[in-house]
């Protein structure tokens, strides 16, 4: 195919979808449901509330439908990272942490490389 040929294939298709965004921008119902999602937002702002808790809120069973899901930190509806705990067989030093960054960790693997470091890892708990 041409370059020309995809240029006005390309044009054509933005066309129609330009006339489809217009057409759902003049539709009653999608107004509706945009003003009250604005509104919703608005609303769990000004409660300190998150969809998860809205969810539970309205549907009691929400959270028993979820139970077989990963852990949710309450602040930003992100799993909830695995503590690993790891030992320096070098020097018997433990360090507990939730992220790759911690300060030792990360002299350790400086220290004794990454493989290395990441098989010293003696418990990991939620």
């Amino acid at each position: 195919m041409s370059i020309i040929s995809n240029y006005i294939e390309k044009k054509q298709q933005l066309k129609k979808l330009q006339a489809e965004l217009q057409a759902l921008q003049n539709n009653k119902e999608l107004q509706q449901e945009l003003e009250f999602k604005d509104q919703l937002a608005r609303l769990m702002t000004e409660y300190g509330k998150i969809s998860r808790e809205v969810c539970e809120i309205l549907d009691p069973n929400y959270s028993a439908a979820a139970s077989g899901k990963k852990a949710v930190s309450l602040t930003d509806g992100r799993k909830k990272r695995t503590l690993k705990v790891y030992k320096n067989p070098h020097t018997g030093e433990t360090v507990e942490t939730r992220g790759g960054n911690q300060k030792k960790i990360q002299e350790w693997k400086a220290e004794h490389g990454n493989e290395e470091v990441v098989s010293w890892v003696i418990e990991e708990r939620e």
